[in-house]
């Protein structure tokens, strides 16, 4: 976030040195059973407790029954985890880097807590009002192995560093016992002031044309929202990254007032300037370059393109659907939320001296009416409920007494049961759900809700590793194309929603050079992030790849010109970017005060020869009869999709059409080579689809046995619409 308070970035740096985390003991004295790691073994923590949230301590293994799609599975191990935590400080052993950390974290009885300060949504009186509580909970609750890191809004969760000491936590909300932002008086974020400035709520003027307009309520709505979808985005990205720390429980302590969860408002995106004048050329105050717009603060003059395109993005945002996907994230990343609203127990959501830019809203008072006060409490506090009965925590809203909620976080987090079993399911890359029922009356039970399976591929990863072997194990060429296509396919399902931005990335080697991989990434805007001017008059887009260890070996930068909305560029490499895994993070932004959109990616570069991923482009009529990088694999029957991998073979080549299942179709594909200037070389398929019904397919380029001594085969999927 831009502006962040000075504060915040001392906190940025606090964190950097401070995550603590939790160690799950076993109260008895021979050593705890290994659980396993194969592809098909699944873990769940089981919470159960009788009414009143007392947890229950005397269950056996017969009193468990898990259940796998419906499917009972065999509980192959079975463990009561005891946690014991007011550890002294100096017991605690801190890891000594970041990656000791990260290897800290994969033991499956070691707690890990994320402590998430929601500093867009907390007031100065809630963050005095919860530092003691929470730091007397974090005592008692972090064990000698335990983890815990501590995020805000403006933070990207890779920033985050897991450490076992809470006396850094307390030192930071002693000394800024005031960090929440909500309803301060003057904004210290220039991002807010840009809109108040843009927007200042000026009585209603009347036009020459007769019509009326009116931006009262304008800048504080979409402050509102903007404040709204950044801590939303956090949580996302957050859940995104713990999903990757390990499969075991994570536990997210959310100190925040809850949310309103915005949905489109078209009154937002209501005309508010009358007509705009003829431009004349001039300097523009923000940039000091020549212009032939004429920013201005009036009614009845043009704003800012960057204050036009947020009010627009922000208009049109569904923090709703939004919530609801992050619920369904946490749940396939095995994240549980603790929500605590630190205002206690509130009769109003909104305080009588909540400041406002300019005149009220039409229809409106500087006082909010009750009613329209008590809907938004209700639903502020809805959303923390909803947050921790979706993802198996405990939400801490409605109490005066916040140490005695605490406590039964703590309760909560420190005595579980830990099963262990055999998945009968397929290896899909697909989630599925799990059910945990417990036999005795009157118990009952919160538990993890599913697991994201693994992938053909990664399940033959694994069997290789634990094996110490490093080729693949041979298995029928039948079942593995089966396995490939269905490895291909299984990511077209996130598809069906829109995103702000969207990735395809290829790695591979060039002809002649097994010193370093070259790396492409081409990306698209979504619907969402391509509205308003600034985005049509062009965008800077960045990305940056770091390894598993978060060191920076390579970037890249294009500026997309006027009416782009893909761009494809090649990552330049700082260091030789050798096999292994990768975090790529992109950016794409309109201005230096837009709302820029972002998006993270990982990938595996493959020894050479063999490549990584593959491009798209698309070609038909409103591509202007050229083929158009693409990120997104949805086409229709009346255009035509290329794709390309990297190759460094000269081998001869030859692509065909396969449906879901893997079978072949009598559809021709057009297959050849390619070399391009930057001495990289391609393997390229062509097709027509206005044979194909809608579904989704996969192509198959088959590179013929010679100097790489057998046949390759690579394979990318693409999903074709009404």
């Amino acid at each position: 976030m831009q502006g962040s308070p000075l504060w915040a970035k001392g906190f940025g740096l606090a964190v950097a040195t401070l995550a603590v985390g939790a160690l799950a003991q076993t109260p008895a004295p021979q050593p705890p059973p290994t659980f396993r790691t194969e592809a098909n073994y699944v873990r769940v923590d089981v919470f159960p407790t009788t009414k009143g949230d007392v947890p229950v301590t005397d269950l056996t293994q017969a009193d468990f029954e898990v259940l796998e799609g419906g499917v009972p599975q065999n509980i192959d191990q079975f463990e009561r985890v005891v946690v014991r935590g007011g550890i002294p400080q100096d017991l605690r052993r801190e890891p000594n880097s970041v990656e000791e950390g990260r290897q800290a974290a994969q033991n499956p009885r070691a707690r890990i807590v994320v402590l998430f300060l929601d500093i867009n949504h907390v007031s100065v009186d809630g963050s005095a009002r919860i530092r003691k509580p929470l730091v007397d909970a974090l005592d008692r609750l972090i064990g000698p192995d335990d983890l815990i890191a501590v995020m805000t809004p403006d933070m990207a969760a890779r920033d985050i560093t897991f450490a076992r000491k809470t006396t850094t936590i307390d030192g930071f909300l002693t000394r800024y016992w005031a960090w929440g932002q909500r309803e301060r008086l003057n904004s210290i974020d220039p991002q807010e002031q840009q809109y108040q400035t843009c927007y200042p709520g000026q009585a209603p003027m009347m036009c020459p044309d007769g019509s009326t307009v009116d931006d009262r309520g304008v800048a504080d709505e979409m402050i509102e929202r903007r404040k709204e979808k950044t801590t939303i985005d956090a949580l996302h990205d957050l859940v995104a990254y713990l999903r990757g720390v390990r499969e075991e429980r994570k536990a997210v302590l959310a100190i925040t007032d809850g949310w309103r969860l915005f949905q489109p408002h078209e009154q937002l995106a209501r005309k508010v300037t009358c007509d705009n004048p003829i431009p004349q050329v001039g300097v523009d105050p923000r940039t000091g370059r020549l212009t032939g717009r004429t920013p201005s603060n009036g009614l009845n003059g043009p704003r800012p393109d960057s204050c036009e395109a947020d009010r627009m993005t922000l208009a049109n945002m569904d923090d709703d659907s939004s919530f609801r996907l992050l619920l369904d994230q946490a749940n396939a990343a095995n994240t549980s939320f603790y929500p605590v609203d630190p205002r206690g127990l509130t009769v109003f959501d909104e305080s009588i001296g909540k400041p406002v830019t300019g005149e009220p809203p039409p229809g409106s008072t500087t006082i909010v009416p009750p009613s329209v006060d008590a809907a938004r409490l209700r639903a502020r506090i809805d959303s923390l409920r909803t947050l921790a009965e979706a993802t198996d925590g405990l939400a801490i809203v409605g109490s005066n007494d916040l140490a005695r909620g605490l406590k039964r976080v703590v309760d909560d987090l420190s005595s579980y049961y830990l099963l262990g079993y055999y998945s009968n399911g397929r290896l899909d890359g697909r989630f599925h759900p799990i059910t945990v029922r417990i036999k005795r009356p009157g118990v009952q039970v919160r538990a993890r809700r599913g697991y994201m399976a693994a992938t053909p591929a990664e399940a033959a990863t694994m069997a290789r590793a634990a094996a110490g072997k490093s080729t693949p194990a041979a298995e029928p060429a039948e079942a593995a194309a089966a396995h490939a296509v269905d490895a291909a396919i299984a990511p077209l399902a996130g598809y069906t929603r829109d995103v702000p931005l969207r990735l395809q990335i290829a790695a591979g080697w060039k002809p002649g050079d097994t010193a370093s991989a070259a790396m492409w990434v081409v990306g698209e805007l979504g619907t969402a992030a391509s509205v308003g001017d600034s985005w049509n008059d062009g965008f800077d887009a960045t990305v940056t790849v770091t390894t598993a260890a978060d060191a920076t070996v390579g970037s890249g930068r294009i500026a997309v010109p006027r009416g782009g909305r893909t761009f494809r560029l090649a990552v330049t490499a700082s260091q030789p970017l050798v096999p292994g895994d990768y975090v790529l993070r992109v950016g794409a932004r309109a201005g230096a005060a837009a709302i820029p959109s972002r998006e993270t990616a990982r990938l595996v570069i493959a020894r050479a020869p063999d490549a990584t991923g593959a491009l798209f482009s698309r070609r038909g009529g409103a591509t202007g009869n050229k083929d158009v990088p693409t990120a997104d694999l949805r086409f229709r029957r009346n255009e035509q999709v290329r794709v390309e991998i990297p190759t460094s073979s000269s081998d001869a080549l030859t692509a065909r059409l396969l449906d879901r299942t893997g079978k072949a179709l009598a559809v021709p594909v057009a297959a050849a080579l390619r070399d391009d200037p930057d001495g990289s070389r391609w393997a390229t398929a062509q097709l027509a689809l206005a044979p194909l019904a809608p579904g989704d397919y996969a192509i198959e380029i088959t590179a013929a046995a010679g100097s790489a001594g057998g046949d390759r085969r690579m394979i990318a999927a693409f999903r074709v619409v009404p």
